[in-house]
C-alpha cells in the first residue's frame, strides 16, 4: 500500500542533487505544477532547445513567448504533447491560465492564443514534461536525489536559463547554499 502524500510539494522546485547523474534529470530544475497522492507533475525549467523554435513548431504562440523563443524539454515523458506555463498578474490568472505559483500558471493550449496570450506577461512552451507515479517522487526525495525549495515567478522565464541550478542554490540558506560550487566532474578537482 502506497502511503498518503503529506503535503503537497505543487508549486516548489525540485533542484536535482549532485548524486542524480540520470541525463534525463542531472543539474536540472524542476517546477512541480501538480502533486498529490496519485504522483506529480512538473516541467525542466533550464533545459532549452535551442535548435527548436517556438514560431516553427506553434507559431500562433510565437508572439506570446519569453526569450528565448525556444521550446524547453519538459520532461521525458509525452515528448510530443507541447506545455506551456504563462506569466501572469498574481491576482487573478486570465482564463484558459490555472495558478501554480502567483504569477505563473499553466496555460491551456487548446485556447486560442490570440484568446489567452494578451493576458500574459510572457510564456514558455515545453516539449514534454516530467512525472512520478504516487509514491515515486517521495521515493526518490528520500533518497538524496532533489533538494526542494521555494519557486520564485522569474525561475520560469529566464532570459539564460543555462545557469538556473546554481542559481537557485545560491539563494538558499546554510549549508545548501555550497551545492551551488559543486563542480560538474568533481573527480577532475
Amino acid at each position: 500500500m502506497i502511503a498518503a502524500v503529506a503535503e503537497s510539494l505543487t508549486g516548489r522546485l525540485l533542484v536535482a542533487t549532485p548524486a542524480l547523474v540520470d541525463p534525463n534529470f542531472a543539474r536540472s530544475v524542476v517546477l512541480l505544477c501538480a502533486h498529490g497522492d496519485t504522483g506529480a507533475f512538473g516541467l525542466v525549467l533550464n533545459q532549452p532547445l535551442s535548435d527548436e523554435r517556438v514560431n516553427n513548431a506553434l507559431p500562433a504562440w510565437s508572439e506570446h513567448v519569453s526569450e528565448p523563443p525556444v521550446l524547453f524539454r519538459g520532461g521525458p515523458v509525452e515528448p510530443g504533447v507541447a506545455v506551456a506555463l504563462g506569466g501572469t498578474n498574481g491576482r487573478q490568472p486570465p482564463e484558459g491560465v490555472i495558478d501554480v505559483i502567483p504569477g505563473v500558471g499553466l496555460v491551456d493550449m487548446e485556447r486560442d492564443p490570440h484568446e489567452v496570450g494578451p493576458g500574459l506577461s510572457g510564456a514558455r512552451v515545453f516539449r514534454g514534461y516530467s512525472g512520478w507515479g504516487a509514491g515515486q517522487l517521495e521515493d526518490e526525495i528520500a533518497r538524496g536525489s532533489w533538494f526542494v525549495v521555494p519557486a520564485e515567478r522569474a525561475d520560469a522565464f529566464r532570459p539564460d536559463p543555462a545557469n538556473l541550478w546554481q542559481e537557485v542554490l545560491r539563494r538558499q540558506a546554510g549549508k545548501l547554499a555550497m551545492f551551488a560550487h559543486f563542480p560538474v566532474e568533481p573527480n577532475l578537482n
